[in-house]
């Protein structure tokens, strides 16, 4: 395990400092810097947030100009943790066997260079160069780490159909972390570590997935599931033959952009980990079907909550010594639902800030210690998976339980943490709570509820 932060000299501070600046923008390099480098007392601490707003900087100011390759420009995090091909996983998340690649103290901060996926894929190529070459991207600015991790092809045998298609970094071994402690996680950083990245739909896979015979879900046509991807060819051996579509997205002005025949449409960015998690599954086998890194589960993973990223907090319970914390599917924006099969795709530099919060002390909501919980500078963030324990004893996609679930979360918060009966609580929720659509790709699908702070003095 490293107990030391990974740092690149090779770039002197002032050419180092202006790299940086040029690539997230003056504004946003101070703001990161102030988080990161405020007190330790204040910001380390496992309590939940009193609701008073922390200064974060805002996506539309990351200009996401400059290419982030692996060790470039300023590490903010007391450690880093870069993606290289012997610190990810692919397609699978850490069990609680995994060997860490990286040891820390409560209340320190990482800095993680995460890959995207997209780009990589079989079905497209598993060539980034290539791929991304053609839509005219140049060498430079394709991620060395990317490169790294496709053309590993000893370390990382696939099975595009079987495995999952994330790039999982870590884990992160956090000290004094036990089973029944809560992980606090806390964004200080997501940069975008390329102007661009891809957004891709699949047969078989997204709100409008065809079944296994190629036939349209219920209750649509297979005319309305077609325009979107085209002729289903799974039949054939190669996955790039199949028919699935990706659609690159190019960042212009800190704002997404998607070109078609005579426009083009454009968004602002909501960089996010879409996966964030600690080890769930005890299977001794790293490719077991409980660690496939697509269904979220009650260690968090693939929770794809549009709302957790800079600034926020996301609380896990803690299944093994160490937590062993990773992420992966980084986000330069996604819709509620995320109903194409992805959001936008694209490669980050997050920091994080890890606290172990103990059982019975208080510091995170109760909630917390058994099931995943967020938070915002200005709201609390119940949550509802349909399937928390991932595809143990079979995989359930109903969004009826997830949306009961993330009700009774909602209600436990309300009365454990706020001293609210549970009646009113009830009430409460239906006059003035919002519960939404996390996604519905996951297999797992899940639904998360939005209680405004600014309600509760």
């Amino acid at each position: 395990m490293e107990t030391s932060t990974r740092l690149d000299t090779s770039i002197p501070g002032r050419h180092a400092a202006e790299v940086v600046e040029r690539g997230v923008g003056r504004r946003r390099l101070m703001a990161i810097s102030a988080l990161i480098g405020g007190s330790s007392a204040l910001l380390g601490a496992c309590a939940p947030s009193t609701g008073t707003p922390t200064p974060t900087a805002t996506a539309s100011g990351t200009g996401a100009g400059s290419i982030l390759q692996p060790g470039s420009g300023e590490i903010a995090g007391d450690h880093y943790l870069p993606s290289e091909p012997d610190s990810v996983l692919w397609g699978y998340v850490p069990t609680t066997s995994t060997a860490p690649v990286l040891q820390m103290a409560s209340g320190t901060t990482v800095t993680i260079d995460a890959v995207s996926h997209e780009g990589i894929l079989e079905d497209q190529g598993r060539d980034p160069l290539a791929y991304f070459g053609g839509h005219g991207v140049e060498r430079s600015s394709v991620l060395e780490d990317a490169v790294a991790i496709a053309a590993d092809y000893d370390r990382t045998p696939r099975d595009f159909v079987l495995d999952g298609p994330h790039v999982v970094t870590g884990p992160v071994f956090v000290e004094g972390a036990e089973p029944g402690d809560v992980l606090k996680i806390e964004t200080l950083e997501a940069t975008p570590r390329v102007p661009y990245g891809v957004v891709s739909s699949r047969h078989g896979k997204g709100a409008l997935g065809s079944t296994k015979d190629g036939g349209a879900p219920e209750g649509i046509t297979t005319e309305q599931v077609m325009p979107p991807l085209g002729t289903d060819a799974r039949d054939r051996p190669d996955p790039a033959d199949w028919g699935d579509v990706s659609t690159f997205t190019r960042i212009e002005d800190g704002r997404g952009v998607m070109d078609f025949d005579g426009g083009s449409a454009r968004f602002p960015l909501r960089p996010f980990m879409g996966m964030m998690g600690v080890a769930y599954s005890d299977a001794s086998s790293p490719t077991d079907p409980t660690a496939n890194s697509i269904p979220p589960t009650l260690g968090g993973g693939n929770i794809d909550i549009r709302l957790l990223g800079e600034g926020s907090t996301f609380y896990l319970p803690v299944h093994t010594e160490g937590a062993l914390f990773y992420v992966g599917d980084p986000h330069h924006a996604m819709g509620d639902g995320e109903v194409a099969l992805t959001a936008m795709e694209g490669s980050l530099r997050g920091t994080f800030r890890l606290t172990v919060c103990k059982e019975g002390a208080g510091d995170a909501p109760s909630v917390a210690h058994r099931y995943p919980f967020a938070e915002t500078a200005d709201a609390w963030i119940p949550i509802g998976l349909s399937d928390p324990d991932g595809s143990t004893d079979g995989q359930g996609s109903d969004l009826d339980v997830a949306m009961r679930t993330a009700v009774v979360n909602a209600l436990d918060f309300l009365e454990q943490d706020r001293g609210m009966d549970r009646a009113t609580a009830y009430a409460y929720l239906s006059a003035a709570a919002d519960f939404t659509l996390s996604q519905v790709v996951d297999r797992t699908v899940g639904v998360h509820g939005v209680i405004p702070k600014a309600h509760f003095s």
